[in-house]
């Protein structure tokens, strides 16, 4: 999924943009970060995970006791991952490019190392 696909599917999401944020790699795309991603994972509240789950989405739950819950073949919600503060880019909630740096420290997987060079890098281009 590149940008566009992002935003369009967002755009067609049923629930308040209040109540999520895209974070991780499709979080790196909507900055230009990236090009592609294969799918969207996002953040969301206690309020939306409440709604998802009463909207028959079954929850599994995370090691660190929250719930997951998959839409489709394209979307991953985890209730309330967030680190650092939320940007709005083209009308999409998406985590901060600090809050990334310290999600991908959390999770600590090669990848992620990966991830944060490329993020820093981003971050200390003049005119981003």
């Amino acid at each position: 999924m590149n940008k566009q696909d992002i935003i369009n599917r967002l755009n067609s999401f049923p629930y308040s943009k209040s109540e999520y944020w895209v974070i991780t790699g499709s979080a790196m795309v909507l900055y230009g970060i990236r090009e592609k991603t294969h799918d969207i994972d996002m953040g969301c509240t206690t309020v939306l995970a409440d709604q998802l789950e009463k909207d028959g989405y079954v929850p599994s739950i995370t090691e660190s006791g929250n719930r997951k819950f998959v839409i489709g073949e394209d979307i991953e919600i985890f209730e309330n991952w967030k680190y650092g503060s939320v940007e709005i880019i083209d009308g999409v909630p998406v985590l901060s490019l600090a809050g990334l740096v310290e999600m991908k420290q959390s999770l600590g997987r090669e990848k992620d190392y990966r991830d944060i060079s490329l993020i820093k890098e981003f971050m200390e281009k003049p005119n981003k």
